[in-house]
C-alpha cells in the first residue's frame, strides 16, 4: 500500500537530519506518511567528540556514522533511508576552503547534474509530494550542505522533464529549505549547559523571521535521541545539544522552513504554514 503522503528529504551528513529536521521526520512517520532520508555523504570529515573514539577517520569514521545514522532513523521512525549514489559514491567535503575541498571523489566536486540523476532516481520511485533540502547557502555555508541544495532543486524540476533520465516522470509540487528565524536563536542566548555565544550573530546562521514561511509542531523526544544516537558529533544534556564547536543550542520540537516552490497551505495564527503538505 503507497502511502497517501511522501516527502524526500535530502541532507548532506549524517546528523543533518536529526539536528535540522528530526523533529518534522518523526512527526510525519508516525502519522502515517512515507519519510524517505537521502544522504549525499557519510561525513569523513567530521571531527568526533568521544576521546574513546577520536581513533575514527575517513573511511573508518564514515562506516562508524553510517551506523549512527541508522540508530538515528530508527529513533525517528524512518525506515527509508538511502546514501546518494550509493553508500560512499561522494565523500564530506569539510568546512569550506578546507584541502579536502579539492578531493576528486568529494560532494562538493561532484557533477551537479550526474547527482541529480541519482536523485531524480529516488524522485520518481518515492513519487513525493515536498521535497526539503538547505537554502542556496546551505543553511550556514557548508559546501557540502550548498551542492545538497543545487542537486536537490535540479532533482525537483528534472524529475517532471520526460527527456531527463529513466523511469517515469513525476512533479513534486513544493520545495522547503531549512531555515532558523533570528528570533528563536535569539531566545537560546546564554541558557544550557554549554558555552553558548553572547549574541544571535555568533552563530553564523539564522534568517531573518520574515523569510519563515512554515512552522511545523514535531516530536522534541524523537528527535533527542536521535540526536543522541550520533554520538561521534553530537552532545546532548537535558534540553541542549553542541557539536565539536561546543555551542550549545536548544533542542526544539518545533521546527522551522522557507517554501521555495509551491502554493501556500494551512496557515496558523502566526501566518506561517503548520505543516509541509498542502
Amino acid at each position: 500500500m503507497v502511502a497517501e503522503r511522501r516527502v524526500l528529504f535530502v541532507h548532506a551528513h549524517p546528523d543533518d537530519e536529526s539536528i535540522g529536521t528530526g523533529a518534522t521526520m518523526a512527526r510525519y512517520a508516525a502519522e502515517g506518511a512515507h519519510v524517505c532520508l537521502v544522504t549525499c555523504t557519510l561525513g569523513e570529515e567530521g571531527e568526533v567528540i568521544p576521546p574513546e573514539l577520536r581513533h575514527l577517520s575517513g573511511d573508518a569514521l564514515g562506516e562508524y556514522r553510517a551506523g549512527e545514522l541508522a540508530k538515528a532513523c530508527a529513533a525517528l521512525g524512518v525506515d527509508d533511508h538511502r546514501f546518494l549514489g550509493g553508500m560512499g559514491r561522494w565523500r564530506d567535503s569539510g568546512m569550506m576552503g578546507a584541502p579536502s575541498n579539492e578531493h576528486p571523489s568529494c560532494f562538493w566536486q561532484a557533477d551537479p547534474d550526474e547527482a541529480a540523476a541519482e536523485l531524480v532516481r529516488v524522485v520518481r520511485e518515492v513519487r513525493p509530494q515536498v521535497m526539503v533540502t538547505y537554502d542556496d547557502n546551505g543553511y550556514y555555508g557548508h559546501p557540502d550542505h550548498i551542492q545538497a541544495h543545487r542537486v536537490a532543486w535540479r532533482a525537483f524540476v528534472k524529475a517532471a522533464d520526460p527527456a531527463f533520465g529513466e523511469g517515469e516522470p513525476w512533479r513534486t509540487s513544493r520545495f522547503y529549505a531549512t531555515a532558523m528565524p533570528l528570533s528563536v536563536l535569539a531566545e537560546g542566548v546564554g541558557t544550557g549547559p554549554f558555552e553558548l555565544p553572547a549574541s544571535v550573530e555568533e552563530y553564523g546562521f539564522g534568517v531573518p523571521d520574515d523569510q519563515v514561511t512554515t512552522r511545523v509542531t514535531g516530536d522534541g523526544d524523537a528527535k533527542t535521541a536521535a540526536l543522541r544516537a550520533h554520538r561521534t558529533q553530537v552532545t546532548v544534556e537535558g534540553s541542549h545539544f553542541a557539536l565539536s564547536n561546543d555551542v550549545g543550542q536548544p533542542i526544539h520540537g518545533v521546527e522551522y522552513y522557507t517554501r521555495l516552490a509551491g502554493e501556500p497551505g494551512p496557515l496558523g495564527a502566526d501566518g506561517r504554514e503548520t505543516g509541509l503538505f498542502a
